[in-house]
């Protein structure tokens, strides 16, 4: 055995002593803190009482009211002296914040002298706007909400396709054009089979936003989520509901916003006027939905639930939607207010037949329907 080796058996042996005088003065010292203190001695060294002292403590004491039991058992098995130097006591630092305003320039020099240290906070203005109200954005805000909308992705959840694709497990369907092929290149032989796995696509999600006068505060923000979905080409079909049906998908999908949302206002012949639910969605089911647009799609209803027509007209087109749709969701942008209760009679009338119920008054909110929209939420 080499000198080194020899060092080595010496230092483990010490550690292993130590640690168990430590655990038998009441501390829990497992093995995993005994070799964590074996690598720290033969990192440090057992020349400096100091380095051994601080060894120790890090590795097998877990709890800072153990230092005193930690430190008899020390002085026991090392011997007592002056060569440990205590770890000095914590101290409380008095810190001032203050909002560091990017926009305000000149406010900083408003505050007065201080001798403590200060440490400026940001807040994000993007951060705010996410969780402001449709209702109380100002034009510049809808500019900048706008373009956070454009990176917004709206796609349904995933359904098995009819179609096949590669596996790279040795199961499923097999697929003998691939293996033949491989087999051709050894001679013959089928080294590598090769197998096939049903594919995956996404939902087709159906929008139908209601453009009347009670979702007008709100109306100009959902119209640009619309476009930003129509946009990501993602299988997603527009609709507006007023006192008529109109179909948004043709008008929506130019990539300027603003040339899509002016020819939406010329395809809109109902823009903020009365409210027929019911009328909207039989002429949607007898049109487009139940023919197979809505047939396993997402369908999502953007409104307040507010309803000049008859609840129970509103009641059965929801019961025909709800019975081809794969998921039926309804956002209102209403239902953030405090103390909101689903008393309209088309929400009413509505509910039974919706599998989601969310929000829809702000940014947020909407990311949070792209998560339930694609299966997520």
């Amino acid at each position: 055995m080499s000198e080194t080796d020899a060092a080595d058996l010496a230092v483990d042996r010490v550690a292993v002593a130590f640690a168990r005088v430590v655990r038998g003065a009441g501390l829990d010292v497992t093995v995993g803190n005994v070799t964590a203190f074996v690598e720290a001695l033969e990192a440090v060294g057992v020349v400096r009482r100091t380095s051994v002292y601080w060894a120790g403590r890090a590795t097998l004491v877990r709890r800072p009211e153990d230092h005193a039991v930690y430190d008899r058992a020390f002085d026991a098995f090392w011997g007592s002296g002056t060569g440990v130097e205590a770890m000095p006591p914590p101290h409380e630092v008095h810190i001032d914040l203050s909002l560091d305003d990017a926009g305000e320039a000149g406010d900083a020099g408003e505050a007065g002298p201080t001798t403590r240290p200060t440490i400026a906070v940001r807040y994000s203005p993007h951060e705010v706007l996410r969780h402001k109200d449709f209702a109380a954005y100002s034009p510049a805000e809808f500019v900048e909400a706008r373009r956070l909308m454009a990176d917004m992705r709206l796609a349904g959840a995933l359904r098995r396709s009819r179609r096949y694709r590669s596996s790279g497990r040795a199961a499923g369907r097999p697929d003998v054009r691939r293996t033949v092929r491989h087999a051709l290149a050894h001679g013959g032989e089928p080294v590598r089979r090769a197998f096939l796995e049903p594919a995956t696509r996404p939902r087709r999600v159906v929008l139908l936003c209601d453009v009347s006068g009670s979702m007008e505060p709100y109306a100009r923000a959902l119209l640009r989520f619309l476009h930003a979905a129509v946009v990501g080409r993602t299988r997603v079909e527009a609709f507006a509901l007023a006192t008529r049906i109109t179909r948004l998908t043709r008008p929506l999908s130019s990539r300027d916003p603003d040339a899509a949302l002016s020819a939406t206002a010329d395809a809109v012949a109902d823009w903020a006027g009365g409210t027929r639910l019911g009328e909207g969605l039989r002429a949607f089911n007898d049109t487009w939905g139940v023919r197979g647009m809505a047939r396993g799609a997402i369908v999502v209803v953007l409104s307040d639930g507010w309803d000049r027509g008859d609840p129970s007209a509103l009641a059965e087109q929801m019961a025909r939607l709800r019975r081809v749709a794969h998921r039926v969701v309804w956002v209102n942008p209403l239902k953030a207010a405090p103390g909101y209760a689903p008393l309209a009679q088309g929400m009413a009338a509505a509910l039974p037949f919706v599998d989601e119920f969310v929000e829809g008054h702000s940014l947020a909110s909407l990311e949070t329907l792209v998560r339930v929209v694609g299966g997520k939420g």
